[in-house]
């Protein structure tokens, strides 16, 4: 439902479904399920030799998970409410239909939710370092929200803000690759897939924040009016570049060296594809342009983590259990 044809009669259910649907959609649910999934499967594997499985429990994991991604979109929406009144006063949130307070309940249950699952994991792992790494990710969180107390600083260099709370991804990484070792130790090999996870989502940051010429305001920064129509895509091509390194390292790590061509062809298309369109936008910076940007670049966002995955997959299998 358009939040045009709510009302402050509306049912408050109605009215905090639009502000998710605007601002949280269910679909990027597939997004963070594979992002767990990954990290998850490649804890397991890192920890153990056995055969991997996926069970309930790990399911029921998903949603602390899940609640991680809720609860830093929470946290933003309080941290750019005042700028984005200015800037986009017809959404949910801006436009009056729910409020800040509304939204400081639902953190408070996403941070609940994170913290009995993290120490429900733990208990059930009879172990501790899943709650431990949970509390560096929350912790991290909380000191985006505030903007590491610098925000009028941190503003004027965009660059170094995305860097600063993209560090959140590498530890939530972790924290997930643990649910899956359990009270096991992490292989080394794990910190590349949190790096993994740091460059990917600068990928998509960058990108997100990429504007064709007609659509630059003097209150909303972007890459392409700090760097430049032509720099700002190339950022976005090294940043995959290096995503897609990472990748091949993970592969060889999982499949002890006995990579074949097709995974080289598939990563080499997963590169491909964004490259391309964002060269595109670079010759002719329009906004159908920058939307298929945008999709290509989550589209290898994704891939990226499907990669892994399916190496994980063909080495040892997977089972229910």
């Amino acid at each position: 439902m358009s939040s045009k044809t709510l009302t402050l009669e509306s049912p408050l259910p109605t009215r905090f479904l639009a502000w998710m649907n605007e601002r949280f959609p269910f679909s990027h649910g597939i997004l963070f399920f594979v992002l767990y999934a990954t990290a998850l499967l490649a804890g397991r594997f890192s920890a153990s030799s056995a055969p991997l499985t996926f069970g309930l429990v790990d399911l029921l994991g998903f949603l602390p998970a899940w609640c991680f991604f809720f609860m830093l979109r929470i946290f933003d929406e309080h941290k750019d409410y005042e700028l984005d009144c200015q800037n986009y006063p017809q959404r949910v949130l801006q436009s009056g239909l729910i409020t800040l307070k509304h939204l400081k309940v639902a953190g408070a249950f996403a941070i609940g939710t994170q913290l009995v699952g993290s120490l429900a994991l733990d208990w059930h792992a009879c172990g501790g370092s899943i709650g431990l790494l949970w509390s560096g990710v929350f912790v991290y969180s909380l000191l985006m929200a505030k903007e590491f107390f610098v925000s009028h600083w941190l503003a004027r260099r965009l660059v170094l803000y995305a860097v600063s709370h993209l560090v959140v991804m590498p530890i939530a990484m972790l924290w997930m690759a643990q649910m899956g070792a359990g009270a096991g130790t992490l292989a080394p090999q794990i910190g590349l897939l949190a790096g993994l996870s740091f460059l990917s989502a600068a990928a998509f940051e960058v990108t997100r924040k990429l504007r064709a010429p007609e659509e630059e305001r003097e209150s909303v920064q972007s890459y392409t009016q700090v760097l430049g129509v032509r720099r700002a895509p190339i950022l976005v091509m090294g940043l995959l570049a290096g995503s897609t390194a990472l990748q091949v390292v993970l592969v060889h790590w999982v499949l002890a060296g006995a990579v074949s061509i097709v995974w080289y062809l598939v990563l080499g298309a997963g590169l491909l594809m964004p490259i391309v369109v964002l060269q595109r936008f670079r010759s002719t910076p329009t906004i159908k342009n920058r939307k298929a940007n945008e999709g290509l670049v989550s589209l290898a966002m994704l891939m990226s983590y499907l990669v892994v995955v399916t190496a994980l997959i063909v080495e040892r299998g997977l089972s229910w259990g």
